[in-house]
């Protein structure tokens, strides 16, 4: 099928579609700021406290944990396709990469230690050279980055010892305290500690790349299929979505029962999540993108459309004011919250950044026209991008 034409309008479907992921990952960055590292993967490490608190796990991995930074990925590589066939070269490219990396860096310092901006920036570099396949060209690579990630990711789980999976995905008394210490320390203190450990931060997120960029190619290969405008039957949507979901559904259903079946052990734990996980995370996010496009074409004009939409203008300043929002109630810094709440408490405090989106959105785009982070990305990306060598 021939390519969709490039609008220069703005798209209402993708920037809805864009403000579902950036709210379908504040349901699971909160644990990031909530709870110790080890309970964002394992609710059996830490605060778990009843079986509601199991229960909010499982549904959790089956259909949120990376479905939305699946999405995330899947339009940020479809918005870098879009630039560059309205004419961005390689410079502005490289140059707004760079400035994401960075903005990256300044996140994971200060708020998110585990910050996706440096991942879709780093696997965002290579992008255009790949932005040539066609249909079949984007799935075969898409196909190798998955592969390269499970291979990677087997590989890399057979050198680590048993201690370290205990320490870092299990219950293991000192482990979770110093997970604790690490999460009630001052600003200044996490600043320098951060900065300290980024070498190794850094080669930790790589590992992220493949998975990521394949989600990307996936992104664009919608996008060139003709999906939007409505160029895809009601028929052959849903035919996708069904396939998508039958495999990835009972896979992911079984991948966590085998966890729980295992008495959450750390190797499990890490393996299932990290790994396994992935390829049936990619289709579930696939079959959402999907759904919810053709489902945003039939209603574009609706109030709850369009207040998506003004999120998804504005995906990367809500992303940051998310964490911001909960560094305010977590940190030492904010209210001090972190540690002290159950899982199902902080997934309730996963919805306090929402209606704040759906509310300032809005009134920023009238009075300004972007987000201020996306305005500031874009005028110094042009800005490097016309320097001369």
């Amino acid at each position: 099928m021939s390519r969709p034409p490039t609008p220069t309008d703005r798209i209402v479907e993708l920037d809805a579609l864009r403000g579902i992921a950036v709210i379908g990952i504040a349901w699971m960055n909160v644990y990031v700021f909530a709870l110790p590292l080890q309970a964002y993967y394992n609710p059996a490490a830490y605060g778990a406290e009843s079986v509601v608190d199991y229960a909010l796990w499982a549904v959790s991995f089956v259909l949120v944990e990376d479905k939305f930074r699946t999405l995330f990925a899947m339009l940020f590589g479809l918005g870098v396709a879009l630039m560059w066939e309205r004419g961005s070269g390689w410079r502005e490219h490289l140059a707004r990469m760079a400035i994401l990396f960075l903005i990256g860096i300044v996140h994971a310092t200060l708020l998110a230690s585990n910050d996706i901006l440096r991942v879709y920036a780093l696997a965002g570099i290579v992008l255009p050279l790949f932005l040539r396949l066609r249909g079949h060209g984007l799935a075969v690579a898409a196909i190798a980055a998955i592969a390269i990630h499970l291979g990677g990711g087997y590989f890399w789980l057979s050198g680590l010892t048993t201690d370290y999976f205990a320490l870092n995905y299990g219950a293991r008394p000192d482990g979770i305290a110093y997970a604790l210490e690490l999460g009630r320390e001052g600003l200044a203190d996490r600043i320098m500690r951060r900065i300290s450990a980024l070498p190794a931060s850094l080669a930790t997120v790589s590992a992220a790349i493949p998975i990521n960029f394949a989600a990307m190619l996936a992104g664009v290969a919608l996008w060139r299929s003709g999906l939007l405008p409505a160029g895809w039957s009601r028929g052959r949507a849903l035919g996708l979505i069904v396939l998508c979901c039958l495999i990835a559904l009972p896979a992911l259903a079984l991948i966590a029962f085998g966890t729980y079946s295992l008495g959450f052990d750390p190797e499990a734990v890490a393996r299932n999540a990290l790994v396994v996980s992935a390829p049936f995370d990619l289709l579930l996010g696939l079959a959402y993108a999907i759904g919810l496009l053709v489902l945003f074409t039939r209603f574009r004009d609706r109030l709850a459309v369009r207040l998506l939409a003004a999120v998804g203008r504005m995906s990367l300043t809500n992303y940051l004011i998310t964490s911001a929002t909960f560094g305010a109630i977590f940190t030492s810094w904010g209210l001090g919250l972190f540690g002290e709440v159950s899982r199902s408490e902080a997934l309730a405090f996963s919805l306090v950044p929402i209606p704040l989106m759906l509310f300032w959105s809005p009134l920023c785009l009238k009075k300004f026209g972007q987000g201020p982070v996306e305005q500031s990305w874009r005028a110094l990306s042009s800005r490097l991008g016309r320097v001369k060598s």
